[in-house]
């Protein structure tokens, strides 16, 4: 299959702060990829790169064949970027806004495409609406559409779902799984696991600026696949030392990754002995999150 998008040792240095550590990857065409990490992993950084915001020290990108640096307009046009920050002309309603980012690409007339959008992003009744008066989840929709109304082939989202309604999350996975079905390539960095274990087909984890798992989904969790079990203490109750060590905060409780069942009534033993009341136990499958967090813990430090 051909490369939509080709990045190859990128390198990015902020002073004494190496953001990007000889990154390389290549995502075909057509694909829903997940570029997943913790915070100050690199993720914005490489999206940065890819986009002609932010030059690198060393390495190539290039987007559909087309080199991000030498080749930057052809690039940038066949790119849509959704960005974290929400950054907008306070001075436009919804729908000229989409018209001037039009008129960026040199598209005219493009009123079609442009209630389309605005109809799958639920933004038609606030199509005449200053941008200042919307809501910060209106607004990251707008973002949403700005990447869109060039109608490019490769789309990157960046967080797009933080801070914003169930109702908007579920309305925007249904609109670009559709895009992705009829070619579009996207790209999706997100601190929601459960969204990248639900859609996207790959998935690189990066950490300190290198590339720390690059598979498939189905192949991250079957690697890393087995249960664990999620414990909830009475109020007051601590977990004993004995356990710390091989557990990690789950919400309001604590979770244990298991070999095999036969480690539950032993763990379970021990926290009867240090005299803890257990008000909740659950049998887990692996999900995306553990395979995360194991990876972070197996490459160093906290995730």
């Amino acid at each position: 299959m051909a490369v939509a998008v080709s990045i190859r040792q990128v390198e990015k240095r902020f002073a004494s702060l190496r953001a990007l550590d000889g990154v390389s990857l290549d995502i075909e065409r057509g694909e829903f990829f997940g570029l997943l990490g913790p915070n100050g992993a690199g993720k914005t950084t490489l999206i940065s790169c890819l986009a002609g915001l932010a030059r690198p020290d060393a390495g190539h990108l290039s987007v559909l064949g087309h080199d991000v640096v030498s080749d930057y307009r052809n690039a940038r046009r066949l790119l849509g970027v959704v960005p974290q920050e929400l950054v907008f002309d306070p001075f436009f309603s919804v729908r000229e806004t989409l018209r001037l980012q039009s008129g960026y690409f040199g598209i005219r007339n493009n009123d079609d495409w442009i209630d389309e959008i605005l109809a799958e992003l639920d933004l038609t009744g606030k199509a005449d609406t200053n941008m200042r008066r919307l809501s910060g989840g209106m607004k990251r929709r707008v973002l949403v559409a700005q990447a869109l109304v060039h109608k490019p082939p490769v789309i990157v989202l960046d967080e797009p779902t933080a801070g914003v309604d169930v109702e908007l999350r579920q309305g925007l996975w249904a609109f670009v799984s559709r895009l992705n079905r009829e070619g579009t390539t996207v790209i999706l960095t997100t601190h929601y696991l459960e969204e990248a274990e639900a859609l996207c087909g790959r998935i690189a984890m990066l950490k300190q600026g290198k590339v720390v798992a690059l598979d498939t989904t189905a192949n991250l969790l079957a690697r890393h696949s087995g249960r664990s079990l999620s414990v909830r203490l009475a109020p007051g109750a601590s977990l004993p030392e004995g356990l710390r060590e091989r557990a990690h905060e789950d919400g309001d409780g604590w979770r244990f990754r298991l070999a095999d069942c036969d480690e539950i009534e032993p763990l379970l033993a021990t926290l009867r002995l240090a005299g803890c009341r257990v008000d909740d136990v659950r049998l887990q499958q692996a999900d995306l999150e553990e395979v995360f967090l194991g990876l972070m813990r197996e490459t160093g430090g906290k995730p």
